[in-house]
């Protein structure tokens, strides 16, 4: 799996939008590679998470609420959207890309490919 990582993206009309990119912690095991994307302040309604090709593309818009009356005078966290694009690779079943998100935190399962899972060979004696 290869990260391509943009700042920028398309969202319509040609116009370029900023984005942040979230953290992502890759494990890859024996059957696949679970990837957990930290997207504090997004709620799930505001998460989009597709799959095209061998493209696998993060996106979120964050709720940054500011009571009323009340100006922020320092915001580290100063554009609205998360964006993170992955390359899957041909060993990773796309089709079985499963996903939950819990507490800021997305969690995709990204099982392997048939073809490519480990498995023992029976040696016959002759």
């Amino acid at each position: 799996m290869n990260d391509r990582t943009p700042v920028t993206r398309q969202p319509e009309a040609g116009r370029a939008e900023a984005a942040l990119m979230p953290p992502v912690d890759v494990i890859e095991d024996a059957s696949g590679i679970t990837l957990y994307a930290d997207l504090p302040g997004v709620s799930k309604d505001k998460l989009n998470l597709h799959i095209e090709a061998d493209t696998i593309t993060i996106e979120g818009a964050l709720n940054l609420d500011v009571p009323e009356g009340m100006e922020a005078t320092h915001a580290e966290v100063s554009l609205p959207n998360f964006r993170r694009v992955f390359t899957l690779s041909k060993e990773l079943d796309a089709e079985k890309v499963s996903a939950e998100f819990q507490s800021g935190v997305l969690k995709l399962r990204i099982p392997k490919a048939e073809h490519a899972q480990p498995r023992k060979i029976q040696i016959k004696v002759a």
